[in-house]
This record gives structure tokens, sequence and C-alpha cells, in this order.
């Protein structure tokens, strides 16, 4: 049987779910949603923890406490579901502001996308994403014969490279969203 697996962008995909007001979403239903009848080999969520200051602030420390909880579950509850976890990264700016920047998570979903494919694991990839950093991984997936198919959303919007380097393209639409939404009579796991 054709298999395929899910490659997830974690700070991609809540950027988009903030353009639909920030729905819960069932984690197990997103995975399944692609499957169109074949086997899911696996769903990968690639992610940071929240950043801790040393010592961190207590606001910090809920943060992180918060997203412990989220993975636990996921990772209990949700089959076949693998998390990558990469980290931030501080940096001050030159007018003293800080911002946040993830080391390793593009290159853990690149890896594990290229290696699947070259394995003949998935013969169909499914990519949640917006940046072009993809597009080699997504070059050697296709030329390992995996088609790539392109999930995003119209704000944010993805790279112009992305879209040109996958096979398919589909937005994520307020259908999707309602398809995938968490509810709590059928149990399971959720993310807001």
């Amino acid at each position: 049987m054709p298999r395929y697996a899910v490659f997830i962008d974690g700070g991609y995909l809540r950027a988009v779910l903030r353009s639909f007001g920030e729905p819960r979403i069932s984690y197990a239903k997103l995975g399944d949603y692609f499957s169109h009848g074949e086997e899911r080999l696996r769903t990968y969520y690639y992610d940071c923890a929240p950043y801790q200051g040393m010592p961190p602030t207590e606001e910090e420390q809920q943060r992180k406490q918060a997203f412990d909880r989220f993975v636990f579950v996921l990772q209990a509850e949700v089959p076949r579901f693998q998390l990558r976890l990469g980290r931030l990264q501080r940096v001050q700016e030159p007018d003293g502001t800080w911002r946040f920047i993830q080391k390793k998570v593009d290159v853990l979903l690149a890896v594990d996308l290229v290696r699947l494919a070259c394995e003949q694991q998935i013969h169909r990839a499914v990519l949640i994403a917006g940046d072009s950093d993809f597009v080699p991984a997504i070059q050697i997936a296709r030329d390992a014969g995996t088609i790539v198919q392109l999930y995003h959303g119209s704000r944010p919007r993805p790279h112009h490279e992305l879209l040109q380097a996958c096979d398919d393209r589909y937005i994520i639409d307020d259908r999707m969203i309602k398809d995938i939404q968490f509810d709590r009579r059928e149990g399971g796991v959720d993310h807001a």
C-alpha cells in the first residue's frame, strides 16, 4: 500500500492558525486529513520549546510548562506522531530589541524528508511550511520519485521558490480548518 508522511513546521502552522482566529485543531485529524485512502507512515512536527532565560521568568516557566504538557500528550495519544525539537536562540538587534531565531528546525525537517524519500519509505510527502530553505530537500525528494504536496496559508504566504518547487499546492482554507478542528466530544488531543 502506498504511504505518505506529513511534515509540519510548527511555527508556520501557528502563524496560519492565527489568521483563522487561532482555532483549536486535532493533530490526529490533521495527520489523517491527507490520507486519500493511503497509509500514513507518520506525522512529523518540528518546533522549538519556548525560550527560557537564566533564570527564567515566571511567564517563561508557564509557557514552557504548557509546551511540555502539549508535547507529552501529543506523543502519548496521537498515533504515529513524531516530534523533532530544535532550539531558540535569542539575538539582540542593534536598536537594543531582542528577537528569537529557530535553530536546527529546518535542517531536521529537510533531513527527514530526504531520508524517507531516498529510502522509498514514502511515495508522497505533505508539507505544511512556508520557508524556501526546504527547496533543496524537496528537489532531492522529487528526484527520488516522491510527490511533494505543499499546504500553505494565504497569510502568511509561502516563499515563491517553495511554491515553485512542490508538485502540488493547496491553500489551507476555512473548510480544511473545520475538518481538523478539535471536538472535545471526540476526545483526543488539541492545541490552540
